[in-house]
């Protein structure tokens, strides 16, 4: 079974070499760069053993990229946690949305009706998670806070993405910044398959869930060296993404 490799950070802004990726699995880092060739040099190396090559990396490289510890710090929270955090972000608010359904998007009637129509209504009740989080986007942007996100779409979308696509709408009327991107262009961009939020530029809250995709818990993570990581991601997939209208515009238009 192939290992699942994430890549940490590259000490290079040309060619990306050398660079740090992380077994995801096993915690081994593994490290590539130009190869110690010169024979004087190779001849001084200790127990190098048949089949191994050294690699030279510069010192910043693994200060900068190589994990901190045997765990990244992260401090578990519930959902309850999860949406204060919504309230107490003091500047930007960005999401990476990958996956193919949420469970919680299918319960209540607003999920039967675009079942049966093939429409999101705006229909949350009073009192809803839905109406909550989108006073809450209203009351943050207007004091000049950015909410952003972008989902990432399969070709064709999926029913739980479609849903998603009709009704971002009133969150994007609310004031929330959505964009998107097919996985065919996330994938070459080599954009990971993690669901998260970065706040602030130094607080990431990734998001868990189970075999049922329904979201169980979130992992607040601090390190340094993931935070870069993520905001090294939110960059790449927010330059790439494509505005809500536009990419549904498209959709239509090539239906």
């Amino acid at each position: 079974m192939a290992r699942r490799l994430r890549f940490n950070g590259t000490g290079s802004d040309i060619d990306g070499c050398p660079a740090v990726h992380e077994d995801l699995d096993s915690g081994e880092v593994i490290v590539h760069g130009p190869p110690l060739t010169d024979p004087e040099d190779v001849a001084q190396l200790q127990r190098l053993s048949e089949g191994e090559v050294a690699v030279v990396v510069p010192r910043e490289l693994l200060v900068d990229w190589a994990p901190k510890g045997g765990t990244r710090q992260v401090r578990t929270i519930d959902l309850d946690e999860f949406r204060g955090l919504f309230s107490k972000f003091e500047h930007t608010a960005w999401r990476l949305e990958t996956r193919r359904r949420y469970a919680s998007d299918e319960a209540g009637d607003r999920w039967q009706g675009f079942i049966e129509t093939g429409r999101v209504v705006e229909n949350w009740p009073e009192g809803s998670s839905g109406n909550a989080f989108r006073d809450i986007i209203r009351a943050q942007t207007a004091e000049g806070k950015r909410i952003e996100r972008v989902r990432i779409v399969d070709q064709p979308p999926t029913a739980g993405q479609r849903y998603l696509l009709d009704g971002a709408r009133w969150n994007i009327e609310s004031g929330e910044d959505i964009r998107n991107m097919w996985r065919a262009d996330a994938d070459r961009l080599q954009l990971p398959a993690e669901d998260f939020w970065l706040f602030d530029s130094r607080l990431i809250a990734l998001l868990r869930f189970d075999d049922d995709d329904q979201l169980t818990h979130v992992d607040l993570i601090t390190e340094p060296a993931e935070v870069v990581r993520c905001a090294m991601i939110r960059d790449a997939a927010w330059h790439h993404a494509v505005r809500w209208e536009q990419f549904t515009a498209e959709m239509r238009s090539e239906a």
